[in-house]
C-alpha cells in the first residue's frame, strides 16, 4: 500500500503561483499512472491533471488547461502541480491520487485511482 502526502499549498493572491507536491512512500510510484483531483466547497471532486506511468503524456481539465502543469520525479517518488495564473475558482483541497494498475494510460476517472492523499488546501483571493 503506497502512502500519499501532499504538501506546498495555501494562500496565494490571483495571478499568483503555487506548486504542489505528493510525496510517495510504501512503495514506488514510478510504474503508476497519477493524478491530481480537486474539491471545492459544496461540489464534487473532480479531475485537474493525469500524467502516464512513462510521464510521456498527461491530460488536464479545459478549466487549468495552459495554466497548470503536471509532471513526476521517479527517483524522488513525487509528482508535483505547477499551478501558474491561479484564480479564485481555483480554491479547493488538492489531492494527489495513484492509479490502481501499473502501466497504464493516462487516467481521468477518479474510480480509476486507489489510494489518495489527504489533501492540501489552496486557497486564492481576488
Amino acid at each position: 500500500q503506497v502512502q500519499l502526502v501532499e504538501s506546498g499549498g495555501g494562500l496565494a493572491q490571483a495571478g499568483g503561483s503555487l506548486r504542489l507536491s505528493c510525496a510517495a512512500s510504501g512503495r514506488t510510484i514510478s510504474h503508476y499512472a497519477m493524478g491530481w483531483f480537486r474539491q471545492a466547497p459544496g461540489k464534487e471532486r473532480e479531475f485537474v491533471a493525469g500524467i502516464n506511468w512513462r510521464g510521456s503524456s498527461t491530460n488536464y481539465a479545459d478549466s487549468v488547461k495552459g495554466r497548470f502543469t503536471i509532471s513526476r520525479d521517479s527517483a524522488k517518488n513525487t509528482v508535483y502541480l505547477q499551478m501558474n495564473s491561479l484564480k479564485p475558482e481555483d480554491t479547493a483541497v488538492y489531492y494527489c491520487a495513484a492509479d490502481q494498475s501499473p502501466y497504464r494510460s493516462v487516467r481521468l476517472t477518479a474510480t480509476d485511482f486507489g489510494s489518495w492523499g489527504q489533501g492540501t488546501q489552496v486557497t486564492v483571493s481576488s
